[in-house]
């Protein structure tokens, strides 16, 4: 792959940072740092990143912490916007080139499914949800 990065490697259980078996700070490489780039992107709420507000998923509404209307938690939004939400999200993730989102299933609020996404050199990857 071509992506010239890696980045910190989160332990998938916790999604916290782990050590290398030389006890450093262990990172990741691509395609699993974009791999997980696209997770944690999907991960962030709308607002969340100090640096950039504009960066994020608007799970708590459009304009948080106010939860005015947009918002995904705590609500049933239609799949659309969901998947909409979240393939934007991947968008923004340096190297990714497409992405969409699958709902499989979306039981008492609940969604499971996959962000499937490409890369710049035609790679083909999915995070779960």
């Amino acid at each position: 792959m071509s992506a010239p990065f890696s980045t910190l490697y989160l332990d998938p259980l916790l999604w916290d940072l782990t050590l290398d078996a030389a006890g450093n700070i262990a990172l990741a490489t691509p395609a699993y740092s974009i791999t997980q780039d696209v997770a944690s992107a999907c991960r962030v709420f709308l607002g969340e990143v100090y640096y950039d507000t504009s960066q994020g998923v608007p799970y708590l509404g459009a304009n948080p912490p106010t939860n005015e209307a947009g918002a995904l938690l705590g609500t049933t939004p239609p799949l659309n916007i969901l998947q909409g939400s979240l393939a934007a999200a991947a968008l923004t993730v340096p190297w990714v080139a497409t992405a969409s989102c699958v709902i499989s299933s979306f039981v008492n609020r609940v969604a499971r499914g996959q962000v499937q996404f490409s890369t710049d050199d035609g790679q083909t990857l999915r995070v779960a949800i």
